[in-house]
């Protein structure tokens, strides 16, 4: 139990946050009760004006402080393939990559019955709808590997599968200049199952 109630409140609110355990919570409390007054006030304005200022691309679902997005309203991107990612946080991922040039859609999610999430839930009829609008030649199912993202992939897939587009999966398995001894046996069977020609 620390001190004070003030700290203990921040620590609590702390942890709440995703990959925040107790010993981090009270690392970072202690760090912020031990820094400079503007910089914790400019840290709260920061978090405060966070949920004023961003809002849901009306296309594709990412958060912006503008709608449409920037990659919405971009004239050189792809318009013929959508990337339909799970959470905004997939979709920055993809973009840092540098090797996707195309649009996409985000689900807001994943299908998942024990957490009561279902169809309607996320945003698939909104993604059928864009499909709907024509122009779209192939859709990318960039849904986590693990069993709600291939649930949520399988599920999308069966409903576009009469517009007659391309359905296309990520592919996954050995990350680049990883170690094969240090790969788990799931990871190296779904490398072995996905292989490819050599060019």
């Amino acid at each position: 139990m620390l001190s004070s109630p003030p700290i203990e409140r921040l620590v609590a609110a702390l942890k709440r946050l995703p990959g925040i355990g107790e010993k981090s919570a009270t690392r970072l409390a202690f760090y912020l009760l031990g820094a400079q007054e503007a910089q914790v006030h400019e840290l709260a304005q920061a978090i405060d004006r966070l949920k004023q200022e961003i809002v849901l691309c009306e296309f594709c679902f990412d958060l912006t402080d503008q709608s449409p997005c920037e990659i919405c309203r971009d004239p050189k991107r792809d318009t013929s393939t959508l990337c339909v990612v799970e959470e905004p946080a997939d979709l920055a991922a993809i973009e840092k990559s540098g090797r996707y040039r195309g649009r996409y859609h985000v689900l807001g999610g994943t299908l998942s019955p024990i957490d009561g999430v279902g169809p309607s839930e996320l945003r698939i009829a909104e993604l059928e709808k864009r499909v709907g609008e024509g122009g779209i030649e192939e859709v990318i199912m960039a849904t986590n590997p693990n069993a709600e993202g291939d649930a949520t992939a399988h599920y999308v897939s069966d409903r576009l599968q009469s517009t007659g587009i391309k359905l296309t999966r990520i592919a996954y398995g050995m990350p680049l200049g990883g170690d094969l001894e240090y790969a788990d046996p799931v990871t190296i069977g779904i490398s072995m199952d996905h292989r490819r020609n050599m060019e």
